[in-house]
């Protein structure tokens, strides 16, 4: 074994159980490329900060407490694991795959779940602030009551979970599937997708966009004139509803949809700009053009 290699299975705390810790010291001085097997160990307490363990076997243990900061755990299978207030700092769980992983109160600050499964994970009161979901599966009954979810970013992520009003979202953004489920303290549960859940996101401090909205609840509009007729127009508009909810947005110059009150002000006779209904298909175009100018 090289002196990396070493390095890439660095022990700095052996955890508590002996036969655990035996199983971690024969893997740490092994001289092949064998992938850490800790199934059925109970790891609690040990500190594998910094180490390699990717392809790493966790189904099932238990590792409570366990200190793993900026370790690297591509492809890990975390599954049936009981990591309750875990130390993932940082750490790498790209293409980890977490079933019914036990999360509680663990810290995932600035971690990578990019393209992460989570299935009925329990994640109540962690900390995933600054993390990254970016095409990570929320899926299942992965709760995230009391959660903090700061500052998180999300692209294309299905974010079927449950949420209460002590999840944090402030500044969590980008794109979600939904539906997710909101526990209210009164013990009611309501499900939520499209619109309704992106308000109820946004009006946390979140900016998140929910793609999923459900079929035939968002109008578009190009707005045209002489010099700009439908097949160019010089915007677009689309009025996105959810019940009674209504949010209108325009595509911009910042190349993204932002809310505005051109359809509100022409109800109302503020403006005189014209604009004719479209199909979604039709303001995908306008939008592609923009993005596609020098």
């Amino acid at each position: 074994m090289t002196v990396d290699d070493q390095d890439a299975r660095r022990i700095h705390r052996l955890p508590v159980d002996r036969k655990a810790a035996a199983a971690l010291s024969a893997w740490a001085a092994a001289t092949d490329e064998s992938t850490l097997d800790a199934t059925y160990l109970d790891l609690s307490g040990a500190d594998l900060s910094g180490t390699d363990l990717g392809l790493a076997l966790f189904c099932p243990s238990v590792a409570r407490g366990i200190r793993l900061r900026e370790a690297d755990l591509y492809r890990a299978n975390l599954g049936w694991a009981d990591m309750e207030g875990a130390d993932l700092t940082r750490a790498v769980l790209v293409k980890a795959e977490l079933t019914e992983t036990i999360l509680r109160a663990a810290d995932l600050t600035g971690a990578n779940l990019g393209s992460a499964e989570l299935y009925d994970v329990d994640a109540r009161g962690a900390c995933f602030r600054a993390a990254r979901l970016n095409g990570a599966s929320l899926l299942g009954n992965t709760r995230l009551e009391g959660a903090d979810l700061t500052d998180v970013s999300v692209a294309d992520t299905s974010f079927q979970a449950t949420l209460d009003d002590e999840t944090g979202v402030a500044g969590m953004s980008g794109t979600v599937f939904g539906p997710a489920c909101i526990n209210a303290p009164d013990g009611t549960r309501r499900e939520l997708a499209g619109l309704a859940l992106e308000l109820w996101l946004t009006e946390r401090g979140a900016a998140v966009q929910v793609l999923n909205s459900p079929v035939g609840t968002t109008t578009y509009y190009a707005r045209i004139d002489d010099e700009f007729p439908r097949s160019h127009p010089s915007g677009v508009v689309r009025r996105r509803r959810a019940g009674r909810l209504v949010r209108d947005e325009a595509f911009t110059r910042n190349l993204r949809w932002e809310p505005t009150e051109y359809l509100r002000r022409y109800e109302l006779g503020h403006n005189d700009t014209d604009h004719v209904e479209i199909s979604q298909a039709e303001a995908d175009a306008f939008v592609r053009r923009l993005l596609s100018r020098p």
